[in-house]
């Protein structure tokens, strides 16, 4: 715009310039580092000394940084420990969403139920491995603590509705047994994919992880696919 005083013209006043946000890769790339670290340590004394007995100041302790550095990176202890659950679900450094996960996306690919089967059996396997350890942690705190509690009900709440999605896609192949509905082939994947399945097969009884695998995706193929 011109501004005068009188009739004198002073000059173009420039527009104000916005402001841009800058985000740096490399602080970036640190911050995720850091955020690595102390989800790396905050796992290691969850699983020795249980999720009661551990403290903020000691995970900040044992990665190497300030305890307010745990909270800015990550949160409080119970946003700790339900960040180390969903990257166990997700196999990656965060929370993702099921449909976007890389074995969801492959078994929707495949043609065919039982590559589907065999597909969602070798991740089911993959899951527990992770996640095995800290399903006995959050098994023995729950009782104690109200927001684990909560967060082990969303969690299986969640594995149940994917589970739904899972039979809605088993039954479109058309290769399925007559007379199954959607809910009983999710409530019979449901039941079979939880850690605690795969605790008492592997770690009670001493399968090996790859005989639990082929056997579960054995067992699906048994139960609803046509002609088996």
């Amino acid at each position: 715009m011109i501004l005068r005083i009188n009739t004198g013209t002073i000059g173009r006043v420039p527009d104000p310039v916005k402001s841009r946000s800058y985000r740096s890769p490399l602080r970036d790339e640190r911050a995720r580092r850091t955020r690595r670290v102390i989800l790396a340590a905050a796992r290691r004394l969850f699983v020795q000394h249980g999720y009661a007995a551990t403290t903020v100041a000691e995970i900040a302790a044992e990665a190497g940084v300030a305890v307010d550095t745990v909270y800015a990176a990550v949160g409080a202890k119970s946003v700790l420990f339900r960040l180390l659950l969903e990257t166990a679900i997700s196999g990656t450094d965060e929370a993702v969403p099921a449909e976007e996960r890389d074995y969801v996306q492959r078994m929707r690919a495949q043609p065919r139920a039982r590559q589907k089967l065999e597909t969602y059996a070798a991740a089911v396997r993959a899951i527990a491995e992770r996640q095995g350890p800290l399903h006995l942690v959050l098994r023995d705190a729950a009782a104690q603590a109200p927001e684990l509690a909560r967060a082990r009900e969303d969690i299986a709440a969640r594995r149940a509705k994917n589970m739904r999605l899972l039979a809605q896609d088993l039954i479109a192949t058309g290769d399925l047994r007559p007379g199954l509905d959607v809910e009983e082939i999710a409530d019979v994947v449901w039941s079979m994919n939880s850690a605690e399945f795969y605790y008492l097969l592997v770690h009670e009884r001493g399968w090996l992880p790859a005989k639990y695998e082929q056997w579960l995706a054995d067992t699906w193929c048994r139960l609803f696919l046509a002609g088996i």
